[in-house]
């Protein structure tokens, strides 16, 4: 028997399948070959269309089962990851009205931040835990102000997500999950939140048919059968956004845990058992994949824009051609801790939300032409962006986060033996690194709700625990470095 898991991002559609009992992955695939184009009609604007989604999804299928010669008769269940804050509208023939709005797109900012004022920042933070911001709420507003015919005929509004599980299955809802990534989630009364409803003029029968983020949310159609090559009758059983599906798949479950990734941007999502929320709105809660009204978990999003990407920078201007990674790393590692007083803020990416939305720039701190050298610059530029992971943990530990053991996936900068051991001396805290893929994660996840496995925790057990970083004794040349970094950092917030 077989599970089967579909990660809908913005780049590419992955699909992935995962041997019931011995929960090894069978094949992953994706589709396109190359990224799904992003459109963008104006400045500051990302639509996609979503039956572009639907197509990839029914190619990655169709080519993981030619991969795998897997008969779709034991296929026994489907899980669904997707691309957050999006906004999908659909007619009454369930037919999308207009492309999506994507997780990229800022034309609502302006709505969202005013409705934070006018709703009441304090009463958004203790019901949404956040600002409705530029999320789904946002958009959907955008488009009844905007777009009022497209709007006048819309049947429902759902997420990516949503979408999908409706073209395999026929039937529209939506989970807790995906309503509260979408800002129209209320923790405090457990249902869709009225107070952006009504403050919006949303009407409320837009909202899809409410399902738990792991339950049977549908069985496969005929159509959809046909379509995919997939057996008629296979139960949708799992959906959740990106993000948490990722701390999912690197069994990130329990307050106190973390999942992290290091790509272009860093993001860095712990979950408590609290609804928690930053006055300062640096940091978002949204509802966990195991969260429910008796066992509260709340997973807090933190986004590090200046992360990968600046690394890249470096080895891209400054190493020779072709040179690798791992080449700047042995390079790097002959360099003492601190980098003799050479310290690099890596926020050249953009404004940074942990920031309060201050835009600081990439700077590079006390470089002396007669002392340091590139494989300085490599160092400092590594220690500089675990230094802003430790930066932006120390505001979820403020909220009340308690990082006991980290989790990320075997990729990117995770595998720097520099980077994660300057985190995981700093926090004190443990670092493993797990082989899978969201699209994995989703997959095994399909197999609770479909009585495969008795909880999340059963599923995502055995993952494969690739390298793990223990904390050493505090040494203080890492304090010490870490603290002339905050203090330059410091300097240019209050500038």
């Amino acid at each position: 028997m077989y599970l089967l898991g579909y990660d809908i991002g913005s780049s590419s559609i992955k699909a992935a399948l995962v041997n019931c009992k011995t929960k090894e992955t069978v094949a992953v695939v994706q589709s396109p070959k190359s990224e799904m184009e992003i459109h963008a009609p104006q400045h500051g604007w990302a639509e996609q269309d979503p039956e572009t989604w639907w197509d990839n999804i029914c190619l990655a299928t169709r080519s993981l089962l030619e991969k795998t010669a897997v008969d779709p008769a034991d296929i026994k269940g489907i899980g669904i990851s997707y691309q957050m804050h999006g906004l999908v509208l659909v007619d009454k023939y369930k037919r999308p009205l207009r492309p999506a709005i994507i997780w990229c797109d800022s034309r609502a900012v302006e709505i969202g931040s005013r409705a934070f004022q006018e709703i009441g920042e304090k009463k958004c933070l203790s019901h949404l835990l956040n600002s409705p911001g530029n999320f789904t709420a946002s958009k959907l507003k955008w488009v009844e102000e905007n777009e009022p015919a497209v709007y006048g005929m819309a049947h429902k509004m759902m997420l990516p997500g949503d979408f999908i599980a409706m073209k395999l299955t026929d039937e529209i809802s939506t989970t807790p999950s995906g309503l509260s990534e979408a800002m129209l989630w209320d923790f405090q009364e457990n249902k869709p939140a009225d107070l952006v409803l009504d403050y919006f003029e949303i009407e409320k029968n837009l909202l899809p048919e409410i399902n738990p983020t792991c339950s049977i949310q549908g069985y496969l159609s005929q159509a959809a059968a046909e379509a995919t090559g997939l057996a008629k009758g296979i139960p949708v059983a799992y959906r959740t956004g990106d993000q948490p599906n990722n701390a999912l798949s690197l069994n990130v479950l329990e307050p106190g845990e973390v999942a992290a990734t290091g790509g272009t941007s860093g993001v860095v999502y712990g979950v408590v058992d609290r609804p928690v929320f930053d006055s300062n709105s640096r940091v978002n809660g949204f509802a966990h994949v195991n969260h429910s009204a008796e066992t509260t978990r709340i997973g807090m999003l933190l986004c590090i824009n200046g992360a990968g990407s600046q690394y890249a920078w470096v080895k891209h201007q400054l190493g020779q051609t072709g040179v690798s990674y791992a080449e700047m790393e042995k390079l790097a590692e002959v360099i003492p801790i601190g980098c003799d007083r050479l310290h690099i803020l890596p926020f050249g990416n953009g404004a940074e939300r942990m920031l309060g939305n201050i835009n600081v720039g990439a700077k590079i701190n006390n470089l002396h032409f007669n002392r340091h050298s590139k494989a300085h610059i490599y160092r400092a530029a590594l220690e500089g962006i675990a230094f802003s992971f430790v930066y932006g943990m120390g505001i979820l530990k403020n909220m009340g986060l308690n990082v006991q053991v980290m989790r990320a996936g075997n990729d990117n900068l995770f595998q720097s033996k520099i980077f994660s051991s300057t985190i995981s001396n700093l926090m004190q805290s443990r670092i493993e690194l797990i082989e899978t893929t969201g699209a994995v994660g989703a997959a095994k996840a399909a197999g609770v709700a479909t009585g495969i496995y008795s909880s999340l925790s059963e599923a995502m057990e055995g993952n494969d625990l690739v390298m793990v970083y223990e904390p050493q004794q505090r040494e203080s040349a890492y304090d010490d470095a870490y603290g002339m970094w905050e203090k330059e950092l410091e300097k240019e917030i209050s500038k």
